[in-house]
């Protein structure tokens, strides 16, 4: 949101007041509370008839510095995330006119009688990692008619719009040369932000767009912080882009509060920003296999349903998890949580007879009730719908005819909201896929009067929380996900989230690939993706392309929308016999075998999530923020700590990619070659996916679907380099593993005292059987590598 006209003007229809200097100073507790006017005070005349602004310091957790920006405080404060791990922190000190907040490694100061000028540095070093300065922190009277847009979608029709406000609160906080920003939620144009227009305003605008499902008012920075504005509304962002040396960020209203995190590396930056935030929980081993779906509009019935599970099962692809989409409740009537009888007559038998499989069962829900759902009649009596601020009930005929929307904000709503999915669980239904949630109007009245401006982003928070609350109560902590399109900051506290509407192309699927890491730039640990794009038929080369993509993701699920994604339909359409390597058949049980051995590995690095927030598939920058070629990659990423991919975005099989400095073995291949920039070409049973030099992963012996992981049959993959240090093998629900590695007389050590029947293979095909909890193998002889001591 744009309010100026160049340097020196200011749009029509605006006035800018800027904090011009630090007026006042003083301490209160562990606060520094400033007072800043709007002109510089040369006399006693200056103090009056001018707008004066309250700037307030804070510590919310070690680390976080907050400032909370005031013009007129008397009215209502706006609506801020839940800060789950917030614990006061910090020390304010004012010595002659300078204040200083210190929070760990992180220092704000302030100087009295000076420009304005916030300064944020590294504690001891003294390093700057940003400033606010002049012409940064605003205030602005906007008219009705002013030459500046909101920015948000939505028309005033549908009342989803955000309607021009009359005052805004901006600041501007400073970027240094080569200065790169990340994050701001899943968004599918180019993963460094620099340059963009950026509104945090819940939208179903697809893949291909500026909108975006999952809005998350923070962001990253490679100079080793973050920021988080502390408002679940609409946030407008300038990033570089109005000013072109500044993050400029902008609320409506009286009143603006962010949060500095500090780093000093990124992956730093995530841990503070989900301690204060919220962890991401481990999920179940399960849901990391290959989820496969009805697709949407398709036909389908038990029959169909149980044709595409023997044709897995007969050609040997592992499957964990079938999902029912949207039609397995009858058309007009969602949500009302009923099997539809005409196609499903038997629900409680049909999902034992999915359990007896081995398998686990997602069903498809949305937060709306559309009005031919015997359930209407009933929520609507009893106040469980989002009304209009005439007492009506919302209603309106986009997706579900006449549909209302739940009120999360009243609890006896939540509450049977929840009963009806607890029937459902008992019933057989295993997960729930949490579909939609952005669309949520801002001209209505809640329950508890929650502004309905602050409640369009965070109505997917209350709803998201409502289903995961009551898997978790059914299932236990650590067994419970969900399949959700929706977020805002917090929501990585219900995982997973998948990328929502693609389309079958490569392009499409180069731009879900940025949506996943720009999301895991923003505190999202798990993330998945519609296999061969939603909308249209990919064609065989799509689809096999994105099968080893998917598959190589932290979760994997096959899904379309007017068409199913077995792989078999792809050979009959391409001619080719399943038999065939690079047929759709062979990839997909090529990968998807590999993903289960890989099940350990990935249980692990949840579990690291859980712990640290470090997302599973991680940003090269993130990974690498030491190597300045990481910067702008978009196009690869780190799945774990230690294997890089890089998908294949063409039929050729022509990719390009880059490996940090170092030795680096190809996973499938064993090839060992050096890093730096790469050009490659690879089949369909093909792709980059390289293991770190010196990496010692867990793998599972077994590569079919399983419920469990089975400690006492574990493959201990050695890279080249690897030399002593600790590997913390997680299983789930709470079981672990310890292996001590060693270097002895030119073998490779590997002991345990929690299992004693493990295999130790190196990236050449040798291995070794462990006897009694100890196996070696002899080293090739390679230089010493990097210890490996994290948690894989």
């Amino acid at each position: 949101m744009k309010f100026t006209d160049g340097f020196w003007q200011i749009r029509p229809g605006v006035e800018a007041l800027y904090g011009r200097e630090v007026r006042d100073l003083r301490i209160e507790g562990d606060t520094i509370v400033a007072t800043v006017p709007t002109k510089l005070i040369e006399r006693r005349g200056d103090t009056l008839n001018r707008p004066v602004l309250t700037v307030t310091l804070h510590s919310p957790h070690d680390g976080v510095i907050g400032v909370r920006i005031v013009h007129h405080e008397g009215g209502p404060a706006p609506q801020g995330f839940d800060l789950v791990g917030a614990r006061p922190s910090g020390a304010a000190t004012l010595d002659g006119d300078e204040a200083r907040l210190v929070s760990g490694p992180l220092t704000a100061v302030l100087r009295r009688g000076r420009a304005w000028a916030l300064e944020f540095r590294e504690t001891g070093s003294g390093r700057l990692l940003t400033a606010s300065g002049e012409r940064s922190l605003g205030y602005l009277r906007v008219a009705p008619d002013a030459a500046v847009d909101p920015g948000v979608v939505g028309d005033e029709r549908s009342g989803m719009r955000m309607p021009l406000s009359p005052a805004y609160v901006h600041e501007q906080l400073e970027l240094a040369v080569g200065e790169a920003i990340y994050g701001l939620g899943e968004r599918f144009g180019p993963l460094v932000k620099n340059g963009q227009s950026v509104d945090i305003w819940n939208a179903d605008g697809g893949t291909s767009s500026e909108q975006a499902y999952k809005n998350v008012p923070f962001y990253v920075s490679n100079r080793g912080y973050g920021v988080l504005v502390n408002d679940t509304g609409h946030v407008s962002y300038e990033i570089g882009s109005e000013a072109v040396e500044r993050v400029q960020f902008s609320v409506a209203g009286e009143q603006l509060e962010y949060l500095v995190v500090a780093g000093p590396t990124p992956a730093d930056v995530l841990d503070r920003y989900t301690s204060l935030t919220g962890r991401p929980p481990e999920v179940p081993a399960w849901s990391y296999g290959l989820w496969l779906s009805t697709s949407f509009t398709t036909d389908y019935d038990e029959a169909t349903v149980t044709g595409f599970l023997d044709g897995m099962r007969d050609r040997d692809i592992p499957l964990d998890v079938f999902h029912f989409d949207c039609f397995w409740m009858r058309e007009f009537q969602w949500s009302d949580f009923e099997w539809d009888p005409r196609v499903f007559p038997d629900p409680e038998g049909m999902l034992a007879r999915l359990h007896e499989r081995g398998l686990r069962v997602s069903a498809w829900i949305n937060p709306y009730i559309g009005q031919r759902s015997a359930l209407f009649a009933e929520g609507a009596e009893r106040g469980y719908f989002v009304r209009r601020p005439d007492g009506s009930v919302w209603q309106w005929d986009m997706w579900q005819a006449g549909m209302a929307l739940v009120d999360f904000t009243n609890p006896d709503a939540t509450r049977w909201y929840q009963e009806h999915l607890g029937r459902l669980m008992r019933q057989g239904v295993d997960t729930f896929k949490t579909d939609f949630g952005e669309r949520i109007p801002v001209d209505v009245v809640y329950f508890d009067g929650s502004d309905p401006r602050a409640m369009h982003n965070r109505y997917t928070q209350l709803y998201n929380e409502a289903v995961f609350d009551v898997l978790q109560a059914h299932r236990g902590a650590g067994d419970a996900v969900v399949f959700a399109r929706s977020a805002t900051a917090g929501g990585q506290r219900m995982p997973v989230h998948w990328g929502g509407d693609n389309t079958s192309s490569f392009a499409s699927m180069a731009e879900t690939l940025r949506g996943g890491l720009s999301l895991a730039m923003s505190g999202f640990a798990y993330w998945s993706h519609d296999i061969g794009g939603f909308e249209g038929m990919p064609d065989p080369a799509v689809f096999k392309r994105w099968v080893a993509f998917g598959l190589l993701s932290s979760h994997s699920r096959l899904h379309g929308s007017s068409s199913y994604r077995v792989p078999w339909l792809f050979d009959e359409a391409e001619g080719r016999d399943e038999a065939d390597p690079e047929s759709a058949v062979s990839v997909t049980r090529r990968f998807a075998r590999l993903k289960a051995a890989l099940r350990p590995y990935l249980v692990s690095a949840g579990r690291a999530a859980h712990e640290t927030g470090a997302p599973l598939m991680r940003p090269m920058a993130l990974a690498f923020p030491d190597d300045p070629a990481a910067t702008h990659l978009d196009r690869q990423y780190m799945l774990g700590p230690d294997l890089l991919v890089a998908p294949v975005f063409s039929a050729a099989g022509d990719v390009e990619f880059y490996l940090p400095e170092g030795r680096w073995t190809h996973l499938l291949t064993g090839e060992t070659v050096e890093g730096g920039w790469r050009r490659e070409r690879h089949g369909f049973d093909s792709l980059p996916v390289y293991l770190r030099e010196g990496a010692v992963i867990p793998l599972s012996a077994s590569e079919s679907a399983g419920r469990d992981i089975d400690l006492d049959a574990l493959r201990i993959l050695v890279a080249p380099g690897a030399a002593q240090g600790e590997l913390v093998v997680a299983a789930g629900e709470g079981r672990r593993a310890t292996f001590r590695i060693s270097r002895e007389r030119g073998r490779i050590l590997i002991e345990s005292d929690d299992v004693s029947s493990f295999v130790i293979e190196d990236t050449s095909g040798a291995r070794a059987v462990a006897d009694d909890g100890r196996a070696a193998l002899r080293a090739a002889s390679e230089a010493e590598g990097r210890p490996s001591g994290q948690e894989s």
